[in-house]
């Protein structure tokens, strides 16, 4: 061992003692083997399809532009999903002093939708919700009260999304609105999104789709999007006995979802599994369709926790084409404006806060930096190969931490069961004293908590302390590390923590 890294050993043994949890994980080994000659197939990268959004009003603002515009940078996320783009907020159908006639106005929504471009982001474009010009009610859901009922008549609304899917044609290219998935409505299934029938869903769906395919019939349309799972069997169904066209399945869940709704029992699922199991169900159903072949949009799940986001998306691979994290940005008002920016437990799912990254929108930006070349590994890890032959590897230590259900930040306590683990990572193929650079996110390490407890956790920082917190957030300086003579490397990670190997 030479100087540099005789120093550099030093300094991680002191690092790891800085971090909660550290010291005793010799007491838990594991064992994890990468083996960089054996592929396994390609590795989408399906959770940087398209990440949640609130509301389109909100795209318009300035921390909400910043916090995409660094995601799509550094997180390589391609579109983003929110509601309410047809809201009357945006003024799609609202009545001037001008113009007193109630004809469609998409001016606010260009502003939405140019935003996204500007950002080299497209959007999946959500039909929600019910403008009041064609609204059967007034029943509204929200801080920016959505209307949620169905429309009068299912003939206009349709003539609407028409109107509509023809103006997103003409001012961005067929070209380009041909690759934007547009989804109808967001969770019918639950009673404060929908005040309809199935049924009523069903034909709203079957008006809006083809209105859609009527504008071109290369135009991307698909449903249910529902919560927990939801309405797959009989949606397609409707579809097959309906002729109506249908392009993608979506669908949502989260963790803390009741098992009984999710799978129509009570399957006892550690929460780590639910994700997987959820989006293996909605994968069968799909295939026992007339629809075998669509694919699958998880559209909004969502965790706070490192090491849970690592495990389920690697074992949805293969399974769903999108796995949407809701939300991105902390500039969020679903349930009104929150009297805080940061506070303890999960505090929703954002996972940056004014510019503020939290452990996991690091966890996907260690994602990012994986290949598309998946290679084999026995033990909790995902491994690939690079464009440019490099290998990259994310590893992790697997906790078990309490997450809200469905709706973010109905939670406030954050309970983590697991320990502390030594690690150690085979990589048989390298040889003994290649170099290796790794880079860790737990909950101290590409977290800002920690620096804001110490400011006294402040419910609405300074700017002064903002900026704090955004540096404390980044991930630290990738560790310089070699393979051993056995031609492994140990690695010692807290409770739900994640660390990416990478070699050249």
């Amino acid at each position: 061992m030479d100087r540099r890294d005789f120093l550099t050993s030093a300094a991680l043994a002191g690092a790891a003692a800085a971090v909660p949890g550290i010291a005793a994980a010799q007491g838990a080994p594991e064992r994890v083997v990468i083996r960089s000659g054996t592929a396994a197939g390609p590795l989408p990268h399906i959770w940087e399809e398209c990440v949640g959004s609130d509301r389109a009003a909100i795209t318009l603002r300035e921390s909400w532009r910043e916090d995409i515009g660094r995601a799509r940078t550094e997180l390589g996320i391609k579109r983003v999903r929110f509601h309410g783009i047809l809201n009357d907020e945006l003024g799609v159908f609202t009545r001037t002093i001008q113009d007193r006639s109630g004809t469609p106005n998409f001016k606010n929504v260009a502003e939405v939708y140019d935003g996204l471009l500007a950002r080299g982001l497209s959007p999946l474009v959500e039909l929600s919700f019910m403008p009041s010009e064609l609204a059967s009610g007034k029943a509204a859901f929200g801080f920016y009260q959505g209307n949620i009922t169905p429309p009068k008549s299912f003939e206009a609304w349709g003539r609407f999304i028409g109107q509509f899917t023809t103006f997103l044609v003409d001012r961005y290219g067929l070209g380009a609105v041909s690759q934007w998935p547009i989804e109808v409505w967001n969770e019918a299934n639950l009673p404060f999104f929908w005040t309809g029938t199935q049924a009523d869903y069903f034909q709203l769906y079957k008006a809006a789709a083809a209105a859609v395919k009527g504008v071109h019939p290369s135009l991307k349309v698909g449903g249910p999007a529902t919560a927990q799972a939801g309405w797959i069997p009989e949606f397609l169904a409707f579809c097959k006995s309906e002729n109506a066209p249908v392009d993608f399945v979506s669908t949502h869940a989260y963790p803390g979802d009741d098992q009984k709704l999710l799978f129509g029992q009570n399957r006892g699922l550690n929460v780590n599994n639910v994700i997987p199991a959820a989006v293996a169900q909605a994968r069968g159903q799909i295939a026992a369709s007339a629809f075998p072949q669509l694919p699958l949009y998880l559209d909004e799940w969502s965790s706070d926790s490192p090491a849970m986001i690592a495990h389920v998306l690697s074992h949805c691979l293969g399974q769903a084409q999108m796995m949407s994290h809701w939300v991105l940005s902390g500039t969020y008002e679903e349930l009104g404006p929150q009297p805080f920016l940061l506070a303890e437990g999960p505090i929703g799912y954002a996972q940056m806060l004014r510019g503020i990254p939290r452990p996991n929108y690091n966890t996907y930006r260690l994602l990012h930096a994986l290949g598309h070349e998946r290679l084999a590994t026995d033990g909790p890890a995902l491994a690939s190969r690079r464009a440019d032959g490099g290998l990259a590897a994310l590893v992790w230590n697997l906790a078990e931490v309490q997450q809200p259900n469905g709706i973010p930040g109905t939670s406030t306590v954050r309970n983590v069961v697991g320990s502390a683990r030594r690690i150690t990572v085979a990589l048989p193929e390298l040889r003994p004293g290649q170099r290796l650079q790794v880079r860790y996110v737990d909950q101290v390490r590409g977290s800002p908590i920690p620096a804001w407890r110490a400011m006294g956790s402040p419910k609405i920082p300074t700017m002064a302390q903002i900026e704090a917190l955004r540096r404390a957030g980044q991930i630290p300086p990738a560790e310089l590390r070699r393979l051993g003579p056995d031609r492994s490397v140990v690695l010692d990670l807290p409770p739900e923590g994640v660390a990416l190997i990478e070699a050249a």
